[in-house]
């Protein structure tokens, strides 16, 4: 077998070769890969080249019709599970976690920190840089009067998103910014117009959702300086202060052209003054900002409400650059980083190194057939995959501890930014397949968090050490419980079962076996249990795994016969008042989903929820009414609502239900509704890879319902052939691949399989067969073939949707 890695070019290799009648170097084109698709036949385009940052980049509201917004992606730049993200800053304030949505016109500058798809009130955008001409202004400014602050409108016509590196032209300055990134570092640079009064301005106290309540600047020499900004619930932040954030950046940052003079602004913040996301958005805020006291030559200040500016003139054409380091331990760790990563000011050099990352991670999944939009969709999910769990830790290894110490060790890289109620359904699984040392790390940091801050529990929503209690169940049980199954097991099982089991008594059904008021809890919790129970049974905790696998059944005692589904109960056991609009009543019982919608989520005794549900045929009748009345669009809606977690396992249940064509279907409709190659191209918050890691799956044929089970369903890829490179520590075979014979947009339903050669009939696969290596072959058609695949004997047939 001819592996298609061997078709593919080292992004550091030089060669040359007629193109257009003119000699250029590959090197030369993979730093422009706009013109990488004029290669001659027999090379690939670079998996790196596929991917397009702006998808997902909007916080609309109106685009998504829904509160929720859209993918709320950044467009920035960074590596792959990198500690920094420089990236544009569109907006502050509301429910804008990127700091960035592509319907805004004005860039209030280039910060070194974001976070990447989420909902709630957001957080980071630390360190913001902005290159100005004219007048020093010291507050931002609003998108309706940007010539009130330093923020300027910048031209779409030229904006540029890769992997990696960002531009854009800032059109009030006259002014092209380039941003690039390394792991605990960034570069920026500014192509100024001749101006006598050029400069590089840095608001210390900008932050996504609030303000950061204290800040330190010291200047070193003419181009150099260092300090930190501290962000505690004070001044909002993740959640408007509910999640409670507490941290402190730090910074060591260099210009490449000495100051030709230099200060610091402050504002005169009061200390009764209320400086959450609500205060601060205010236009007496803002004009307080807007007054503060500017002191020029000052070297070294701390305070509340502080500003840098370095002033420059500047000839035509002239580049100045600024590099940073950033750290969340020390300032001495801070210059650590920079000077490990960016010695010198060489642009260029850090854009290509940081290309290499990503084309090197992304290339652990090579795809071939579909659509160039097809790869791009799918390039575009795996770059937003490798974003976050990010690392938390210095280039020494050192980190900040769940107990504010500074700490380091060799075991594990410390990471940060656990979605869980979001990631555990596919992002995790994903990344079992192709990045297991990454959930290793994550793991280990949990553990380790649960310790170190004696909470004694998994934390469900970590951020930056900070236990948000955010969304419900307990997500990171379920993580080690399918990470352990799958033999990834280089953390403390000891302490990780001591924790997973205190996070089930901790939250849980309870002696009442149902959690009062709430299907989602309840649901979640027997789910959570049942992943104990296998954890317990695989420790040999015969105890244990009965007293939680009985627990796990806990999903019964709140279906209403009567009503034929699921329906909360009142702390007494009575149930809650039915309401006007049925199961569809989006709060009713369930979060962020109605009691349809979440109903669904027994992924743990399928053959029990049958059951319920009257039988097979009964929950094949409910479930194709489910998808057939989910709007085309795939935006947020009552039935399937693809743009919210409850609900992505449910396709892959046709499968478990006999009828694995209609999950064929299904999901290949999915991924071509609600996702695609454009700013509105996820339909939902991407919500830390969680969105993204379905299409990879899905796109590539397999998807979990249970993680913790290590069985994946097999349904129809989206592409001819996949091959996943697989990680020797971990796997006994170098790759797997996935074949799909014949495959297009029409002949989605598969016909036949084998495994490595020998007919495959069922309609699942387990890790242990994918991480052995070997091919699986799918035979695809246009018309569904209701014998492949059903190992229901009694199950209804399908009908082509």
């Amino acid at each position: 077998m001819n592996s298609p890695f061997q078709k593919r070019i080292a992004t550091d290799t030089l060669i040359v070769f007629p193109l257009q009648h003119n000699f250029i170097t590959l090197k030369y084109l993979l730093l422009f890969p706009l013109v990488i698709g004029n290669l001659p036949s027999g090379y690939a385009k670079p998996s790196v080249d596929y991917v397009n940052p702006f998808i997902g980049a909007s916080t609309s509201v109106t685009q998504a019709r829904s509160s929720h917004g859209l993918g709320k992606t950044f467009p920035g730049a960074t590596t792959p599970f990198g500690l920094t993200q420089i990236s544009p800053n569109t907006v502050t304030g509301g429910d804008n976690g990127s700091g960035y949505s592509y319907e805004n016109n004005t860039i209030e500058g280039f910060a070194f920190t974001q976070m990447s798809g989420v909902g709630w009130y957001g957080d980071l955008g630390n360190f913001l840089v902005m290159p100005t001409t004219g007048r020093l202004h010291t507050v931002a400014g609003t998108p309706q009067s940007p010539n009130e602050g330093y923020r300027s409108r910048f031209s779409k016509k030229d904006e540029v998103a890769q992997a990696g590196y960002y531009a854009a032209s800032l059109t009030d300055y006259g002014i092209r910014a380039e941003a690039t990134a390394a792991p605990h570092s960034g570069i920026l640079r500014f192509t100024f117009p001749k101006n006598s009064s050029s400069r590089i301005q840095i608001d210390l106290a900008r932050r996504v959702g609030g303000t950061s309540t204290e800040q330190y600047i010291q200047v070193i020499n003419d181009h150099t300086i260092k300090g930190w900004m501290k962000c505690t619930p004070e001044g909002g932040g993740w959640g408007n202060g509910a999640g409670h954030p507490n941290y402190t950046v730090y910074f060591y940052a260099q210009f490449s052209k000495p100051f030709q003079s230099f200060g610091v602004w402050q504002a005169e913040i009061s200390e009764d003054m209320e400086r959450r996301r609500h205060n601060v958005e205010t236009k007496a805020y803002q004009k307080l900002v807007s007054q503060a006291e500017i002191e020029k030559g000052c070297r070294e200040k701390q305070g509340k409400h502080l500003g840098f500016y370095s002033e420059f003139q500047t000839a035509e054409g002239e580049q100045i650059l600024i590099k940073a380091g950033i750290s969340f331990t020390s300032m001495q760790a801070a210059e650590e980083n920079l000077q490990s990563e960016i010695k010198n000011f060489d642009f260029d050099h850090i854009r290509n190194n940081a290309r290499n990352l990503w084309n090197d991670v992304l290339d652990k999944i090579i795809v071939q057939g579909g659509t160039e939009d097809d790869k791009t969709v799918f390039y575009t999910a795996l770059y937003h995959t490798m974003i976050d769990p990010r690392n938390f830790s210095d280039v020494n290894g050192s980190y900040l501890g769940g107990d504010s110490r500074v700490r380091k060790n060799n075991r594990f890289v410390k990471r940060t930014i656990f979605s869980g109620w979001d990631v555990f359904r596919s992002q995790y699984p994903l990344q079992t397949i192709i990045n297991p040392e990454i959930v290793n790390d994550s793991i280990n940091s949990l553990v380790e968090l649960a310790d170190e801050s004696d909470k004694g529990y998994l934390e469900r929503w970590e951020f930056l050490n900070a236990y948000s209690g955010c969304m419900i169940g307990n997500p990171a049980v379920s993580v080690i419980a399918d990470a352990y199954a799958k033999g990834i097991r280089n953390f403390d099982i000891i302490k990780g079962y001591k924790f997973a089991r205190q996070s089930c008594e901790k939250f849980g059904n309870g002696e009442k076996g149902f959690t009062p008021g709430s299907i989602s809890k309840t649901l979640e919790y027997a789910y959570s249990d049942w992943c104990l129970s296998r954890l317990a049974r695989a420790l040999g905790n015969g105890n244990d795994e009965t007293i939680f696998s009985k627990r796990s059944q806990s999903y019964r005692n709140i279906f209403d016969s009567e009503k034929k589904w699921f329906r909360p109960r009142n702390a007494d056991g009575s149930w809650k008042d039915w309401p006007v609009q049925g199961r569809l009543a989006q709060g009713y019982g369930c979060t962020e989903s109605n009691p349809y919608q979440q109903g669904w989520f027994v992924p743990h005794d399928i053959e029990g929820f049958i059951e319920l549900l009257g039988g097979k045929d009964m929950a094949l009748m409910e479930l194709r009414n489910l998808f057939n009345h989910t709007p085309e669009d795939m935006l947020w809606n009552n039935y399937y609502n693809h743009a919210n977690e409850p609900v992505h396992h449910i396709p892959f249940l046709f499968n478990r239900l006999g009828s694995p064509c209609e999950t064929q279907f299904w999901t290949r409709k999915i991924c071509n509704k609600a996702y695609g190659n454009s700013v509105e191209g996820l339909v939902g918050n991407e919500d830390v890879g969680q969105m993204s890691a379905w299409y990879v799956l899905a796109a590539m044929g397999i998807h979990p319902i249970c993680p913790g089970d290590t069985r994946y369903e097999i349904t129809s890829p989206v592409f001819e052939q996949i091959t996943i490179k697989l990680d020797p520590r971990y796997a006994k075979g170098k790759e797997f691949v996935i074949k799909a014979n014949h495959n297009n947009r029409k002949n989605i339903y598969i016909q036949s399989a084998r495994l490595n050669g020998k007919p495959w009939t069922s309609c699942g696969i387990s890790h242990e067969q994918i991480i052995e290596g070997g091919v699986l072959e799918l035979d695809m058609g246009q018309n569904p073939n209701n014998d492949w695949g059903t190992f229901h004997k009694n199950a209804s047939r399908n009908t082509a949707p």
